[in-house]
Order: structure tokens, then C-alpha cells, then sequence
């Protein structure tokens, strides 16, 4: 699949043809730089490695730096390898290759959209697993509304079980919006507009895949 490194900048809406409000993000996409191209016969699977963003030279490590002038480009920020880039690039796609957002996707297009959600640290049942607090009441005992409930341990078997929906670290991960249309495209400020929301604070790195 093909793809671009870009930052989210913030959201905001668009009107469709048929005057329906849309919601939509705006993500800075590129450009990107191709710091290695991998094919089957030397490393067994084809791939294309993309990266962005700008690196201070003093806090880059001696073999990085190196990877990066053999592309011939500045050090880079984020490193983000592609498998089976898109099939119109295949011989195409050479070292130290700028690609912009304009030559990977176009309006009307479906991308998945990976980040890391915002970090929200310790959290409760009630926001962590949407839990409803004991009997979804608003009255009664003053300071159990919120709590878990119940988690089943008894004398046997005298442990809580792995998994259990409970209370703890909540956001900082991973996380994969599919299917979302790209709506507008402004090659001249590498901007692409998506449809929706997509995972991570303002000034994030996500990663766009067709």
C-alpha cells in the first residue's frame, strides 16, 4: 500500500454540494523524502521507506546520519516504511525522491489514518470503559456512583482475572481510523482535508495509507 508522513493541524468543516455540514480534519502531508527502496531479491519483500520532519544534525546518531546522507537529504524526524508501496511507482520510486501528497492521493480517495491518542493518564470505569456507576442512579450512596461494582473475587479463586475492565492508564496508544474520504487537497501548502476525526492532539505525526 502507498502512503505519506504528514501532522495533524486541527479540524474544521466544509459544505458538500447538497449543503450538508461536513466535519473534517486538516493534516499537513509532506513532503516526503525516500531514504530506501527495498525489492524482493535483496531483501525479500518490496517496501518503500519515507521520512519527515526536520532533525537537528548534533541530535542525530553518526549511523542515522549516515543512513540519511545516503539519500542525500537533511536528517529527518520520523522514519515510516511502506509495504508494497502503490503500484504506478514500482521502478519509479528512486532514492532521495521528494514525494508530495498530490502525487500519492487525489479528491475522493479512502485513506486509514494511524496516530497515538491523547494521553488522558489514570482514569476511572465511568470514562475509561463508558460505564454507566451502580445502577446509573443519581441518588443513594454519595460516594459509590462511579464505582466499578462487583469484580466477582471471592475466597475462590482469590485473584482478579486478567483483562478485567477496570480502573487505570487510559489513551498514549496506537489507534487506526479506516475509510475515511479525502475531500480536498491544496498541493500548494501540502494540506489534505479528511473527512471525520483521526487519533492524536493537534501537532501530531500521522501516518495516511491507501
Amino acid at each position: 500500500m502507498s502512503g505519506i508522513i504528514g501532522r495533524k493541524i486541527g479540524m474544521t468543516s466544509l459544505y458538500s454540494a447538497e449543503g450538508k455540514n461536513i466535519p473534517c480534519t486538516v493534516v499537513e502531508a509532506g513532503p516526503c523524502v525516500v531514504t530506501q527502496v527495498k525489492d524482493a531479491e535483496t531483501d525479500g519483500y518490496t517496501a518503500v521507506q519515507l521520512a519527515y520532519g526536520e532533525r537537528k544534525e548534533k541530535n542525530t546518531p553518526k549511523a542515522l546520519k549516515g543512513h540519511f546522507d545516503k539519500a542525500k537529504t537533511t536528517p529527518k524526524q520520523h522514519v515510516v516504511e511502506f509495504r508494497d508501496f502503490r503500484v504506478e511507482f514500482e521502478g519509479g520510486v528512486q532514492l532521495g525522491q521528494e514525494l508530495k501528497v498530490e502525487e500519492i492521493f487525489k479528491e475522493g480517495d479512502f485513506v486509514d489514518v494511524s496516530g497515538t491518542t491523547k494521553g488522558k493518564g489514570f482514569q476511572g470505569v465511568v470514562k475509561r470503559h463508558n460505564f454507566g456507576g451502580v445502577g446509573q442512579q443519581t441518588h443513594g450512596q454519595h460516594n459509590r456512583l462511579r464505582a466499578p461494582g462487583s469484580i466477582g473475587g471471592a475466597s475462590y479463586p482469590a485473584r482478579v482475572f486478567k483483562g478485567m475492565r477496570m480502573a487505570g492508564r487510559t489513551g498514549g496508544s496506537k489507534a487506526k481510523v479506516t475509510n475515511l474520504q479525502v475531500l480536498k487537497i491544496m498541493p500548494e501548502k501540502n494540506l489534505i482535508v479528511i473527512s471525520g476525526s483521526i487519533p492524536g492532539p493537534k501537532n501530531s505525526t500521522v501516518i495516511l495509507e491507501k
